[in-house]
């Protein structure tokens, strides 16, 4: 479980080579009934996702009722022990498959946002709405902002999320003459104190995100939010949608208000905010190591494009079949995603199998346990160089754990600027 999987060792043990691939060469690999939605495929999920969320509200108002009965008579609690320690379980069990439930209405609203479900703009649209008004969360802001990191990933200047740190935002000494315990004096911390911020990023680091721009681009101005219309995140034309996404939280939280009243604020705690802290808790662990892993580059403009910035992501196999069922393939199959965000979540397992073929060693995979893998990211993904086309995450100790095959790269580039220049722009929605 606390060890690296053998597919990153293996990055590990050789220099990184940018990708030469065109996006012709990727296109072609994908037969072209694995990018047509099927209605009434979309149709079941959406609706399985209700169930599932319906069904385990369900378990969870009959908790007590359960304890009461002694699971029917099947489970006899003779004493006090017994009842608290089933509550407990029973209380996690809710709380545990809530969560996930949660989460499967971000990542289905994340399709929606995508248009990959239905052909209809509109029935995407407000289905995606509800599904993220129902767990506070902005739909029409969020699709701006994420469609323009499907169009910008891995980029330094341009990228919407997870942007790195550099250098000089730590003030830290040039490469040059920064010794180790500069580096020590700056990010060494205790052992608590690294829990304590992970905890806060998983916690609350989505709440951050849209309200502080918290890891977001650089480039725009303190204040930055996904809540003002006329934010700089946003075009004159998608205000409107901005606006409807804040009317879809007051009214969210209008409900939440008086529920809370009705039913107290116990039964708001229980029953739905902490599945939504942990909903966030998966929505930051997918999103934040989709792209930030030692192993994976960033970059600067000179050698950026389109192509090898969605190749700069990683599959994860998140929680295993329970993330297949929950979230809905965006963990195992996100390289694919970043090629092909328009087509079904549920053809991505074949698409993978496709864009791996013409990747070859250019795909990334990660099998190292998810939640060690967050630690790792964590701890040693913590800032990279002001200079450098092409640049890996530094630790602490100011070391990066790959480097570029400097001395192919002329040569690389050579081919990849008569193939690649029109990629930075050859971006399909």
């Amino acid at each position: 479980m606390f060890k690296n999987g053998p597919e990153y060792e293996e990055r590990l043990a050789k220099p990184f080579i940018p990708p030469t691939i065109s996006l012709k060469e990727i296109h072609d690999s994908v037969p072209k009934h694995l990018l047509r939605k099927d209605p009434l495929l979309s149709t079941y999920y959406v609706i399985r996702d209700i169930v599932c969320c319906v069904a385990i509200f369900y378990f969870g108002f009959n908790i007590e009722t359960l304890l009461k009965s002694n699971f029917g008579g099947f489970v006899p609690l003779t004493a006090a022990w017994q009842v608290h320690l089933a509550r407990t379980a029973l209380w996690l069990t809710y709380w545990w498959f809530q969560g996930l439930s949660f989460a499967s209405f971000f990542c289905i609203a994340h399709e929606l946002g995508h248009q990959t479900m239905y052909e209809n703009r509109y029935v995407n649209d407000t289905l995606g709405y509800f599904f993220h008004a129902f767990i506070m969360a902005p739909f029409f802001a969020w699709k701006a902002s994420h469609n323009a990191h499907h169009k910008t990933v891995a980029s330094i200047e341009r990228d919407e999320n997870y942007v790195p740190y550099d250098r000089k935002d730590y003030k830290l000494p040039s490469r040059e003459n920064a010794t180790t315990a500069d580096y020590l004096e700056v990010f060494d911390e205790t052992p608590f104190l690294t829990l304590g911020r992970m905890l806060v990023m998983q916690g609350v680091g989505w709440w951050l995100y849209i309200s502080t721009n918290a890891m977001g681009s650089k480039r725009y101005p303190k204040g930055t939010n996904h809540f003002d219309p006329y934010s700089a995140l946003f075009r004159s034309d998608q205000r409107l949608g901005i606006f409807l996404s804040d009317v879809g939280l007051v009214g969210m939280s209008t409900i939440l208000f008086y529920a809370t009243k009705m039913y107290g604020i116990k039964a708001f705690f229980t029953y739905y905010f902490i599945p939504l802290v942990l909903c966030n808790h998966w929505i930051v662990m997918l999103t934040y190591l989709h792209h930030s892993d030692p192993t994976i580059p960033h970059y600067r403009k000179q050698e950026w494009s389109w192509v090898r910035g969605a190749a700069a992501t990683v599959d994860r196999p998140l929680l295993g079949w329970a993330g297949r069922f929950f979230l809905h393939n965006v963990s195992h199959d996100h390289v694919a995603h970043h090629f092909f965000s328009y087509a079904p979540f549920y053809n991505q397992p074949e698409i993978t199998k496709c864009v791996r073929k013409v990747l070859r060693e250019h795909y990334n995979y990660d099998s190292t346990n998810t939640f060690y893998a967050l630690f790792r990211s964590f701890t040693e993904c913590v800032f990279i160089e002001d200079e450098g086309t092409i640049v890996f995450y530094k630790n602490k100790y100011g070391q990066t754990v790959r480097e570029v095959a400097s001395d192919k790269l002329k040569e690389i580039d050579a081919q990849w600027n008569a193939e690649e220049q029109d990629n930075g722009v050859q971006v399909i929605e």
